[in-house]
């Protein structure tokens, strides 16, 4: 019999950490493993105070519904991703006003005199970043949610269907709906409208 110390290094019988899911009862096994993942997502949606927040609470709903989880049905991080984008539709009209802020504030700040290229340069980066915020905002929320798991979280198109809980046509085609309004509001001359 082998008795395997904290100090012992692994055998190779151990598996190597990584390859498997962590256990739902282990949480911070779970949130080692996808936290960072998590964190980056809602913080692009709503900013890292909240971003902290929604995270936390996604473990603490995971970890409290761990008996939900079905390892048969796919890895554990779109799960973990469909709680979250529940968690972040509460907080829905605090990520829209602050989309519309930031186009409201890039769009005053495009508008003062440039005096040099890059100055120039960086107006025009302004009021492309206007322009983005604003078309964000307007899209709905679907197509918001679908656009962001796939641009931010990097999520496979199943993947994101399994965290929306939705068909994966309805994810192909929320995405080509908010591909083709996002670029739309780039292209115009104005912005969106």
């Amino acid at each position: 019999m082998t008795v395997t110390t904290q100090h012992d290094p692994p055998s190779a019988a151990d598996p190597p950490p990584g390859d498997a899911e962590p256990d739902p009862a282990d949480l911070g096994a779970m949130f080692d493993a996808y936290a960072r993942d998590l964190l980056r997502y809602a913080g692009r949606r709503v900013g890292e105070q909240v971003a902290e927040d929604v995270v936390a609470q996604t473990f603490l709903i995971a970890y409290e519904q761990r008996h939900r989880h079905d390892a048969t049905r796919g890895p554990m991080l779109p799960w973990l991703y469909g709680i979250c984008g529940n968690l972040l539709r509460r907080h829905q009209r605090t990520e829209v006003r602050a989309l519309r802020a930031v186009a409201a504030a890039q769009s005053h700040a495009a508008d003062e005199d440039a005096p040099d290229a890059r100055s120039a340069e960086r107006v025009d980066a302004q009021r492309t970043v206007a322009r983005v915020a604003t078309a964000l905002a307007k899209l709905p929320r679907r197509q918001r949610e679908v656009l962001l798991l796939f641009a931010v979280a990097d999520l496979e198109y199943a993947e994101i269907a399994q965290a929306l809980g939705i068909p994966l046509g309805s994810v192909q085609s929320a995405l080509h709906r908010a591909r083709t309004k996002i670029k739309s509001a780039l292209s115009a001359p104005g912005g969106p409208r």
